[in-house]
């Protein structure tokens, strides 16, 4: 005998509210009471309704799903942007979709396409989208776009960042107030850290010793561009590191070659994240409020969701230079 199907007239009866009350607390929760939601919940648990999300889809046309892009899933600094997203697009009665780009535009087509073709009602990207065909279909089907972790002046659509540019420039600033002039790079080869290098070098007023590795960095890839640079470039006073899993790499060979930190050699990182302040020596690093740009990503999104303009569709979140003992500040007492 097939067994019965429990439907949301069931999760009603159960709940003891009206069937479009039990349908708002569970697809639109902001428009009823948390007692409301905690009954209807209760109920679905009791019953073992399942939802049919892709039916819901069809008669409101919207999937009530999200997509977030970013490089690489493992990569820390983005981690807290995911988070943030996550919660804020929750609290809305959203999920999010989380598909990973791999530096590799190819894929970032295709992930594009799947999207699109699902009709998610929103996408979030780590980084500014590529002028390919996926991403302006994507504008033509009136899917809303928010580009994050970068800055532009003609974003897709809109755009919750930070200028690269201006974070190279700040660093080498930085280093400059420091009187370092024999400095180097180590960065990886993506997009981004090629902005900051030439922000770097743009601000310095000339060339420097740089040893580049794939994208994602890690601390092994940091000890393999530290090794090349002590090896070409005997006599460095600091390096800026695309990462700071590339700047703890650094810090490890520093170590293993008897050199000191910060006495014979400074570093600074990039990204802020959390592991930073606990190295030892602890790390100076650009600071990325990275749960901010999730969470102001989802509220400009979340707006247009509803039929209204952002009031500010382009954000500039800013940066800080955040100094630790490995630029020679003092430890935290």
């Amino acid at each position: 005998m097939k067994p019965k199907s429990i439907t949301l007239h069931d999760v009603a009866r159960a709940a003891g509210v009206s069937l479009i009350t039990a349908s708002r607390a569970l697809g639109n929760p902001g428009r009823v009471s948390e007692a409301t939601i905690a009954r209807v919940q209760q109920a679905v648990t009791e019953t073992g309704y399942i939802p049919n999300l892709l039916a819901g889809g069809l008669k409101s046309r919207r999937s009530r799903t999200v997509a977030a892009l970013v490089p690489i899933i493992s990569v820390p600094q983005f981690l807290p942007t995911i988070e943030a997203l996550t919660a804020e697009l929750d609290r809305e009665g959203y999920q999010l979709i989380l598909g990973q780009m791999g530096y590799d535009r190819g894929r970032e087509e295709a992930l594009l396409n799947a999207m699109a073709g699902r009709r998610v009602d929103g996408v979030v990207v780590a980084g500014l989208l590529s002028d390919i065909p996926a991403a302006h279909r994507l504008r033509e089907i009136g899917i809303p776009v928010v580009e994050t972790w970068d800055l532009t002046e003609r974003p897709l659509d809109m755009l919750v960042g930070f200028s690269h540019r201006q974070v190279g420039s700040a660093v080498a600033e930085f280093f400059l107030s420091k009187g370092w002039r024999n400095v180097g790079l180590a960065t990886g080869d993506d997009q981004r850290a090629a902005v900051r290098r030439a922000g770097f070098l743009e601000t310095l007023g000339h060339d420097v010793p740089t040893a580049v590795v794939p994208a994602p960095s890690n601390v092994a890839s940091g000890r393999r561009a530290a090794a090349e640079l002590f090896d070409k470039s005997p006599g460095l006073q600091a390096i800026f590191c695309s990462a700071d899993a590339l700047a703890e790499g650094v810090l490890t060979e520093a170590r293993v070659r008897g050199l000191r930190v910060p006495q014979d050699l400074a570093v600074c990182g990039f990204g802020g994240a959390d592991f930073a302040a606990h190295l030892a020596p602890s790390l100076t690093t650009v600071q990325i409020d990275g749960a901010d740009i999730g969470a102001q990503a989802a509220r400009v999104l979340m707006a247009r969701c509803r039929g209204e303009t952002p009031p500010e569709p382009v954000i500039d979140v800013g940066f800080r230079i955040v100094e630790r003992e490995s630029t020679g500040a003092c430890a935290a007492t």
